[in-house]
């Protein structure tokens, strides 16, 4: 039954037939309170506990210096050990499993913690601040959206505009290249863009969105507070910097990873940061996570080495000088002293680049069992070009264990060095330090808490209702007396946490916590315990003396996991591979007409990946002077791109960084069928044929197959955009848009190989079944 609402009821004005009759009524505007602070969360991908000068860095980080000089330091500020948790948990002050992100934004296995969807009920910062008369600004890394729903076809009903920001500026997925960023979006179109500008640094452009939009909220309100977040896809890999960054720290890390982690500890000492008494763990030495001394490495590995940290330590430094344009904008306009402004990172330092770094970031990023002995995780590269655009790389684990510093192990893991992150907080205006007070605070502190206590300095209270429905209730909570002042005891008692089954559980100064090995089973003898009152760097195991502390805190995660989702654990059985049966439409046969925008990595990605594939390109006309891209998929970290070039059909195949180049002879004028014929073979490899008109005119292969985040650009019809598939030719051409007469580009995949993880997964799950 359908109702009808009375369009006068409700009116505290009065309405006869004219305007004369009539008293006009208005409704009250929403208007944040008079005074009320601007807040910027500055959210940076990876960076370790030591890689700023307020935390023990070498890296000059001046207006990071100055921020923790007027502010205060969390000295043992705890985050969640992955990208997409962490993001989930800050945003909505409540454990990520609850809602939805036990992982990265690249799964769907289908259970309740891994839907990585922030649900209605489920307030995020940014609309608490929307709806308190905030203006709602998010730049940079998003990483909340699932990426089987970043395409443009999708609901949007994950991505930042409905999620309570005004606008949006930045990438939807956990990584890029800062030189050719994949797929832009700004508010909630994705951008359809050839080539960047000569200069371009993602870094760059995020600052000087973040700095548009600020300016333009004056120029239209000039009260109206802001909460900017400003999400940085730097640090993460790959590690990219610009040419005057770089050279700024030539030879600074000629010395080495176990220098620099004993001269940061020092000064973390001089500051404050632990008690006296605290010792330096020795270098991680755990299986798979070892790291070898900087004294053992031969000269060509020295130098090589000391490259890859120059690049990190440049991301670095370009990070804090950005920041430094948007804090002058603030201060121009009279409101630095008025801005809260939090910097910290998702998680710790990261040794994905496993114990000798990569020059092809896509080769190493690669978690597939079936990897073949010839393999290659990192296609060499010429020193010089470490850094730029045509490499995507990553430095060796040794340096993130320096990033570290003092902690023990990485990012994912458990252990500090994946938990404990720098944390920054100033406000002048709200939080004066008092005279004596050095600003360091010491107590404990989680990623969930951020939202209570923004929103507490800012004056706003958590509503237990939104849009007529109840919200979940927070996990976090406000840490503003510790921020007020040092005596303050910690707000957050204890916390569990769990990452690809990788477990801990704090309580009180006790911290539980396993390095678990995928696929061995969940058993007691996993947990290790540390005294962090005594012991914060986690080096003494004293499970074995305090086995009744292990029994209590193991059934305090045990049950903390029940009440928040964290269940089922990873196991053996690939489920992270599954996907929503929904998603096989991905795989169906596909026609993009000239003049497609690029399609979206991951949609891409489903056409070929792990199994054969045909492309059907249709030249309506060919003439003898046209040329240029038919059909690319892919960029500098591997891909493929269909070319014409001086009257030939050409092919190039970038393996991870090494190009393998074909001719599949004259194309002549006319119209013309155009063939690329991939076979899936043995060793995640793929043959080629190159055809025109049904026949075979030239070939490639065997080359591995592009598997894991690659390629990461998606396809492109008639055009090789932003990062090239082929450098020679974009030297050349630049993006080399085909001349002639192009109807449209057609994808047939086939059937997945039997080492496709998808089809694994789900003849794993029915055996099983079937033995029950």
């Amino acid at each position: 039954m359908t109702t009808r609402r009375d369009p006068y009821a409700g009116f505290p004005g009065t309405v006869g037939r004219t305007f004369g009759d009539s008293t006009p009524a208005w409704p009250t505007r929403n208007r944040a309170r008079t005074g009320a602070p601007n807040i910027v969360v500055v959210l940076i991908d990876d960076m370790g506990y030591s890689d700023i000068g307020p935390f023990g860095s070498e890296i000059p980080t001046p207006t990071l210096d100055r921020l923790a000089d007027n502010g205060v330091r969390l000295s043992n500020y705890h985050t969640m050990p992955l990208c997409s948790p962490a993001r989930a948990a800050l945003l909505t002050g409540l454990n990520p499993h609850r809602v939805g992100y036990s992982f990265v934004a690249n799964a769907d296995p289908g259970f309740p913690g891994y839907g990585m969807e922030v649900a209605g009920d489920i307030p995020t910062l940014a609309e608490l601040l929307h709806d308190s008369g905030y203006a709602t600004y998010a730049v940079g890394k998003w990483h909340l959206t699932r990426d089987s729903t970043s395409n443009a076809a999708d609901s949007r009903a994950n991505w930042p505009l409905q999620k309570g920001f005004d606008q949006y500026y930045g990438v939807l997925e956990g990584l890029t290249s800062l030189f050719h960023p994949h797929q832009l979006v700004r508010d909630n179109s994705p951008l359809d863009i050839d080539e960047l500008p000569d200069g371009y640094y993602y870094t760059d452009d995020i600052t000087d969105q973040a700095i548009a939009m600020v300016k333009s909220l004056r120029a239209h309100d000039a009260e109206k507070p802001f909460f900017l977040y400003l999400a940085h896809n730097a640090v993460h890999g790959p590690l990219q910097a610009k040419p005057a960054d770089l050279a700024r720290h030539k030879g600074r890390y000629d010395r080495g990873w176990d220098e620099l982690r004993a001269e940061r500890f020092a000064r973390q000492l001089a500051a404050g940061h632990f008690p006296p008494g605290t010792r330096l763990p020795e270098r991680n030495g755990e299986a798979g996570y070892d790291v070898r001394p900087w004294g053992e490495l031969s000269e060509p590995e020295r130098k090589l080495y000391a490259r890859y940290m120059e690049v990190y330590a440049a991301m670095v430094d370009n990070v804090d000088q950005n920041l430094g344009r948007l804090t002058d904008t603030l201060d121009a306009l009279g409101e630095l002293d008025n801005t809260i402004i939090l910097f910290t990172s998702d998680n710790g330092g990261t040794g994905e680049g496993g114990a000798e770094g990569t020059r092809s970031y896509f080769s190493r990023f690669v978690h597939h069992p079936a990897l073949p002995a010839d393999w290659n995780p990192d296609v060499e590269r010429e020193i010089d070009l470490i850094g730029g655009p045509q490499s995507l790389v990553h430095y060796p684990r040794g340096w993130g264990m320096a990033s570290n510093t003092p902690f023990r192990l990485y990012k994912g893991q458990t252990h500090a060095g994946g938990v404990r992150v720098p944390f920054v907080l100033s406000w002048p205006a709200g939080l004066p330090r008092a005279e004596g007070d050095p600003g360091v605070r010491g107590q404990y502190q989680y990623v969930t808490d951020i939202l209570p206590t923004l929103l507490e300095l800012a004056g706003l209270e958590r509503p237990v209702e939104r849009a007529r429905q109840p919200v979940q209730e927070l996990d976090g909570i406000s840490f503003a007396p510790v921020l007020r002042g040092p005596e303050a005891e910690s707000t957050h008692a204890e916390q569990y946490c769990e990452m690809t089954g990788n477990r801990s559980y704090y309580r009180n100064g006790w911290k539980l916590v396993t390095l678990h090995r995928p696929g061995t089973p969940y058993d007691d003898g996993e947990w290790a315990l540390y005294d962090l009152r005594t012991d914060p760097t986690e080096i003494d195991d004293v499970a074995a003396e305090y086995p009744e502390v292990v029994k209590e805190l193991a059934e305090a995660w045990e049950d903390a996991a029940w009440r928040n989702g964290v269940f089922p654990l990873a196991d053996r059985s690939g489920a992270l591979a599954l996907r929503h049966p929904e998603d096989a439409r991905l795989r169906e046969p596909l026609t993009l007409l000239a003049g497609t925008p690029e399609l979206e990595r991951y949609r891409s990605s489903r056409l070929i990946s792990f199994r054969s594939f045909d492309i059907l390109v249709d030249l309506t006309e060919h003439g003898a002077a046209d040329q240029g891209v038919l059909v690319s998929h892919g960029d500098q970290g591997g891909g493929y791109s269909l070319y014409v070039e001086d009257g030939r059909l050409r092919f190039a195949y970038n393996q991870y960084g090494e190009l393998f180049e074909a001719d599949g002879g004259p194309l002549a004028p006319g119209a013309r069928a155009v063939g690329l014929r991939a076979t899936a073979v043995a060793d995640l490899k793929w043959e080629f044929e190159l055809l025109v008109d049904g026949a075979v005119t030239g070939r490639l292969g065997p080359v591995h197959q592009l598997i894991g985040m690659a390629p990461f650009q998606g396809i492109s019809v008639g055009v090789d955009r932003k990062s090239p598939v082929s450098w020679p030719v974009y030297e050349r051409h630049r993006s080399f848009r085909y001349t002639g007469g192009l109807r449209a580009v057609t994808y047939l995949p086939g059937e997945p190989a039997p080492y496709d993880p998808e089809t694994v997964a789900t003849a794993l799950r029915e055996a099983a079944a079937a033995f029950e």
